[in-house]
């Protein structure tokens, strides 16, 4: 399948959104991918509520059509996106609900990684640790890049 470009001027190979680098030849709903915090289905929804034609490239969409899809990642719910579809649901310090995207996902993990070990729950003393933290068994396997076995007395 080739690319088949109408209007030379209105395409772009890479498109700036949401401070990520978006490949403007790949079609919308898997191009919104690439910008950290949006799936495939989240991407699928916003395209959606946006109006905008999934059959088109990234870098066909109008200036418009960008404005509208980022307004409706940034702000999910003033367009009837269920909350059970966000990624942040009912935040620690404020009991919102939201999407979190780009930066925000970064910095939001570090905050609740840094709370659990403020706190000294088990999670947080196993992160500050470098150990597994889901309860995987962790006396045979894992040992990359640590001491492994007993050292011989001579």
């Amino acid at each position: 399948m080739s690319l088949v470009v109408t209007q030379k001027d209105s395409f772009q190979a890479m498109i700036r959104l949401l401070n990520t680098n978006v490949n403007g030849n790949v079609k919308v709903m898997y191009a919104l991918t690439a910008i950290k915090g949006v799936g495939r289905r989240y991407s699928n929804i916003v395209c959606k509520k946006a109006d905008v034609d999934m059959s088109k490239r990234a870098g066909e969409l109008t200036a418009e059509e960008l404005e509208r899809l980022v307004e409706i990642i940034q702000n999910p719910l003033q367009y009837k996106i269920p909350q059970w579809f966000l990624n942040r649901q009912k935040d620690h310090t404020t009991g919102k609900y939201s999407q979190l995207v780009s930066n925000q996902v970064h910095s939001t993990l570090r905050e609740d990684l840094e709370r659990l070990k403020k706190m000294r729950v088990h999670r947080g003393i196993r992160h500050s640790g470098g150990l597994r933290v889901r309860g995987q068994h962790t006396k045979t396997t894992g040992r990359r890049g640590r001491t492994v076995g007993v050292s011989k007395k001579k």
